[in-house]
């Protein structure tokens, strides 16, 4: 049953999808820290292990253009339940895998729930919540959406420290049955499911877009962008990825309406979104490389680093949602970018002395910055765009996430493996040993690619000079919007 905005509990409705949403995301990133530990027990290469955090990036991509679709044929308590109990599955073959071909399976029947819950979360704030209080709402998702992965390493490494990473899946599993006990009983229909009819030309071709993109990207930091196998997963990623646009474009009743970058503000809000995305990403990757191969600190060292800017960014996010709401979302992404550009700009001339508690505050400078950009170009981005392409917009958002976490790996990578062999070439007419011109070959290729960072905030400092201001933002650009829908309709 279809339930009003009036009859709408929306508190337990919104914490059910929040926590739900939570849980989904925490798995992204928290077998990071694991995959040392994973490489002695399976006895497998760091090229193979790589895929358990790839393979959920992966299949995340090529499901979540499929979200705007499910959400048009399900209903919201349909597919969350769905989202849950997928999750639910894949916890339980994760716990108990005795290999790591089933420990794989397991990651991506999670990631196959985690694909549908950010845009139907999305999706229901904006129905539910009015257009001047969903930067608040929206200020929520993030503890989401930036939290739980930068949270997600740091719970790990407590874990493994203590038992094993088995248990990592086993205290997951409870979490999840409370979740789905919860949504039984507080989750609504937002809206009536429509007989839509799957177009599986449209399916095949996003897949095989998005996915030959997504593997080729993934594959290039380890195989080179060289290699024959990721140029040809690239191009005809490429070649597929353009069919599907097309086809979208001369549909009635498109598979996933990339019309929605038609909007100019929801263009630019997506644009500076990938590069903030890519930086985040990034330096979940880099610091804890740095942390454990170049200067021998442990698992647990590396997440109690991570964890005072994990719990910043869970108190500053509603706030800065808050702050939309009033002042629009130009000047708290400039005031954001000002923090991520220093924080970036404080780890290009690491070394073998730089100060663990350097590195904390760096970390918390970092987390800060982040906390007053994701939600409000998310918001400001969705806000723009009329309310009959929220759920294709919701999830061509989370499918550009997906798509820059990618892309700002395998660039990173590349950038620092290729620098750390340039590296080591000129340190070798020095007298060390082979340890130490590993490490320090690694930490001089480090630095260089967090200076490729640096340029990747710089350009979207650049890019969020040329966002709206506030005042276009006002009723009467909302009142205009609504003009403009109506005239469509």
């Amino acid at each position: 049953m279809n339930a009003t905005n009036q009859e709408i509990k929306k508190g337990p409705l919104l914490v059910v999808l929040l926590v739900g949403a939570f849980l989904s995301l925490l798995n992204q990133t928290i077998m990071n820290v694991a995959l040392p530990n994973l490489m002695r027990q399976f006895n497998i290469s760091a090229t193979v292990v790589q895929w358990l955090a790839t393979g959920f990036m992966l299949v995340m991509g090529v499901l979540v253009p499929t979200t705007a679709f499910l959400m048009k044929r399900f209903t919201t308590r349909q597919l969350f339940i769905s989202s849950m109990v997928l999750l639910f599955a894949g916890s339980f073959v994760c716990a108990i895998a005795q290999n790591f071909t089933t420990l794989l399976i397991g990651r991506m029947i999670q990631a196959s729930g985690a694909a549908l819950v950010m845009p139907l979360m999305m999706t229901v704030v904006l129905v539910v919540i009015p257009k001047e209080r969903r930067g608040g709402a929206m200020g929520f998702i993030g503890l989401a959406m930036i939290c739980a992965p930068a949270i997600g390493p740091t719970l790990a490494g407590l874990v493994i420290e203590q038992l094993s990473w088995r248990w990592l899946f086993i205290g997951l599993i409870p979490l999840v049955v409370v979740v789905i006990l919860l949504s039984l009983k507080y989750l609504v229909n937002i809206s009536e499911p429509a007989k839509s009819k799957l177009d599986f030309i449209s399916v095949v071709l996003s897949v095989l877009g998005f996915g030959g993109i997504l593997y080729g990207l993934s594959s290039a930091g380890d195989k080179g962008w060289g290699s024959p196998i990721v140029l040809a997963f690239l191009i005809g990623g490429l070649i597929f990825l353009g069919l599907f646009s097309w086809r979208q474009l001369v549909s009635k009743d498109p598979f996933l309406n990339i019309r929605v970058f038609g909007n100019k503000t929801f263009t630019m809000t997506t644009i500076i979104n990938v590069l903030i995305m890519m930086i985040s990403y990034v330096d979940l990757i880099l610091l804890p490389i740095y942390l454990q191969t170049s200067r021998g600190f442990s698992v647990l060292d590396t997440g109690l680093l991570l964890l005072p800017g994990a719990l910043l960014n869970a108190i500053l996010s509603p706030l800065c949602g808050r702050l939309y709401d009033r002042i629009g979302a130009k000047p708290l992404v400039l005031f954001g970018l000002v923090f991520v550009i220093a924080a970036m700009w404080g780890v290009t001339d690491l070394s073998t002395t730089t100060s663990y508690g350097y590195l904390m505050v760096r970390t918390i400078i970092l987390r800060f910055g982040l906390s007053f950009l994701n939600m409000p170009l998310n918001t400001a981005g969705l806000n723009a765009l009329p309310h009959r392409l929220n759920a294709h917009g919701s999830a061509v958002v989370n499918t550009v996430i997906q798509l820059s976490g990618a892309i700002g790996t395998a660039l990173v990578v590349t950038v620092m493996a290729n620098q750390t062999k340039a590296h080591a070439t000129e340190l070798m007419q020095h007298v060390q040993s082979q340890a130490e011109l590993i490490r320090d070959s690694t930490i001089l290729g480090m630095n260089d690619a967090y200076k490729f960072v640096v340029v990747l905030g710089v350009a979207a400092l650049l890019l969020s000079l040329f966002l709206r201001k506030r005042k276009n933002e006002s009723a009467s650009a909302v009142q205009h919007q609504r003009s403009r829908e109506t005239r469509n309709s």
